[in-house]
């Protein structure tokens, strides 16, 4: 049997799996708490402290950027651009380049831990992507993963039906666990979040030589799984199918947020992240 396939099929059946909600509530609120939030699961998870989790996630009108999109030589009109038109820049703490959050796009993160196990990085973005192929079953056969080349943010874990993008996978390690996560384009149009990053680089270098190779946008080759699939695919609806799905897995599915020792972690996460975008963002 294959290594990769028998970890995965293991990793998805936990003998319990917690659910955090968080696809309504974080709308109005900081994408940064988001990436506090999944620290502290790292964290908890990786120690032993947690069962493995799963956390959805949607945040209104924001624009991650990856530290190297904090190096364009004209980051403070990109930054400028970005806030004039209603859209809240911040830097996130995990690998990559430039994404678009909105109310179209379902953020689902699995926390696993590393305890007994090593669990390679291939390891964690095929998780995902059998997670995804099973939220999707009537378009699994289809999904592939492999760099599209101009989108944003493109990496080997790219997935896509028929050439065009509509998901992202990246990877957080820390104190012994593993957050990946996915951004899935549910709802709208890909190509105008693309135009959207497009006009984030072409602001940014104006024209400009750098030594890191920034992606050149070709918005044609994003789209939304409504746009995929021909049918609405809401992020109300893909929410559900994932708590579905978590019961399918598993007998045990536990729904419970932060508390005591927990909530006093994630403050301090909290803090941390809040300090280093500030920092980054200062005087851009």
């Amino acid at each position: 049997m294959d290594f990769t396939t028998d970890l995965t099929t293991d990793l998805l059946h936990p003998s319990s799996w917690r659910f955090i909600d968080q696809s309504a509530s974080g709308i109005g609120r900081s994408a940064l708490e988001s990436f506090a939030m999944d620290d502290t699961l790292c964290h908890l998870v990786g120690q032993g402290l947690s069962s493995p989790a799963v956390r959805t996630w949607v945040h209104g009108r924001t624009v991650v950027l990856g530290i190297q999109d904090h190096r364009l030589p004209f980051i403070g009109d990109a930054v400028a651009l970005l806030e004039t038109n209603g859209w809240r820049p911040i830097v996130r703490n995990s690998g990559g380049l430039a994404v678009v959050l909105d109310e179209g796009v379902l953020n689902i993160t699995i926390t696993l831990s590393e305890r007994g196990r090593p669990i390679d990085i291939p390891a964690g973005y095929e998780v995902m992507l059998e997670f995804v192929r099973l939220l999707l079953p009537e378009a699994a056969d289809r999904i592939e993963a492999y760099e599209i080349v101009g989108s944003y943010c493109p990496g080997s874990y790219d997935l896509s039906i028929g050439g065009r993008k509509f998901a992202g996978i990246s990877q957080r390690r820390l104190r012994g666990g593993i957050a990946v996560q996915v951004y899935l384009c549910a709802e709208g149009s890909g190509s105008e979040r693309a135009e959207l990053i497009r006009d984030v680089y072409r602001t940014g270098l104006k024209g400009e030589q750098t030594k890191f190779d920034y992606p050149t946008i070709r918005p044609e080759v994003m789209a939304s799984l409504t746009e995929l699939l021909g049918k609405p695919v809401t992020v109300f609806e893909l929410n559900t199918r994932v708590q579905q799905l978590l019961h399918a897995l598993t007998g045990n599915v536990q729904r419970n947020l932060f508390e005591g020792e927990e909530l006093s972690l994630y403050t301090k996460y909290l803090t941390r992240v809040v300090e280093r975008n500030e920092k980054l963002l200062a005087g851009v």
